[in-house]
């Protein structure tokens, strides 16, 4: 594609979370803080939430990555579980050799006691649950009682969660009350502000081996931010689609023009410019409108 002609070494757009872009801004640092002082205090439960493509997947890799050597963790990034699939999906995750032929309650008597061998070994167990706001509130429950397990010091499991506003919105339901207040810790993720997306940006293409003058301008840079709202996969669909109208052009710099083409061809940057479009028209016609109002009262 446009590597070789950028001489970049990968692709810096890519929207796999790949954790070797993971860009330490001040969002993404507070929240990975927050997580891994936690874990570390041995809280049951923690929670990170954030909109659509502001990077909870990323952020849940890197945690995955980090701490991979001093814990034993389980990792679940599908949620869509029944209370039964999810204790099956623990079971495997931990590496248990089970009998698929068990009931629910055999299996989660044995689940107990390989996490109490694991305690007794010094070995600390983490869940970390992706899109866990699709967590039917019976596997909520089943999840809760997971953390009931405990010695008279520590949780025998802790439960990071990481998922989209609604799962904010679940929890306040008083069905879930009781887990709701194991929630120790938790971080809400933020768009990233104008200077952040600049910086975000440059960060990539750094990462993929770009060594040139920059090929987003601090001007261009706004445009993108203005067009994204500052979430991080916006920005990444955005700098790609820039980057294959320049190549198709031939042309090694990014201009004003191929920013406004990809605007156009990603719908939800098209709507959002296009209300920010008729909201400053609007503006413009009611300030004209005052304005010979003025003038005709003065001719009064």
């Amino acid at each position: 594609m446009y590597l070789s002609f950028f001489n970049l070494s990968e692709m810096p757009f890519t929207l796999t979370p790949n954790t070797e872009f993971f860009c330490a801004l001040e969002p993404h640092h507070e929240a990975m803080q927050v997580l891994t002082t936690a874990l570390e205090m041995g809280e049951g439960f923690i929670k990170v939430t954030g909109e659509v493509g502001t990077g909870k997947t990323l952020l849940c890799r890197k945690l995955l990555n980090q701490i991979e050597e001093d814990y034993f963790v389980a990792y679940l990034p599908n949620s869509y579980l029944s209370p039964e699939e999810l204790r099956w999906a623990i079971a495997v995750e931990l590496g248990m050799v089970v009998d698929k032929s068990l009931d629910q309650q055999s299996l989660s008597q044995q689940i107990n006691h390989y996490l109490l061998e694991l305690q007794e070994d010094n070995e600390r167990v983490v869940l970390l649950i992706d899109e866990a706001q699709c967590l039917s509130w019976d596997t909520l429950e089943a999840l809760r009682l997971f953390t009931n397990l405990e010695t008279e010091t520590d949780k025998l499991i802790q439960v990071v969660l990481f998922g989209q506003p609604e799962l904010d919105e679940k929890l306040a339901n008083s069905k879930v009350r009781q887990l709701r207040q194991r929630i120790s810790f938790s971080y809400s993720l933020r768009a990233m502000t104008a200077s952040e997306v600049i910086y975000y940006i440059n960060h990539r293409l750094q990462v993929a081996g770009f060594n040139q003058p920059p090929l987003f301008t601090n001007r261009l840079g706004l445009k993108i931010a203005r067009a994204s709202r500052g979430i991080p996969r916006l920005v990444n669909i955005l700098c790609h689609k820039v980057l294959l109208q320049a190549y198709g052009e031939g042309l090694n710099k990014v201009t004003p023009r191929h920013i406004h083409l990809a605007i156009a061809d990603t719908e939800d940057c098209k709507k959002h410019h296009a209300n920010h479009y008729w909201a400053y028209s609007l503006l413009a016609i009611s300030v004209f409108v005052i304005a010979v109002m003025w003038v005709w009262r003065q001719w009064l």
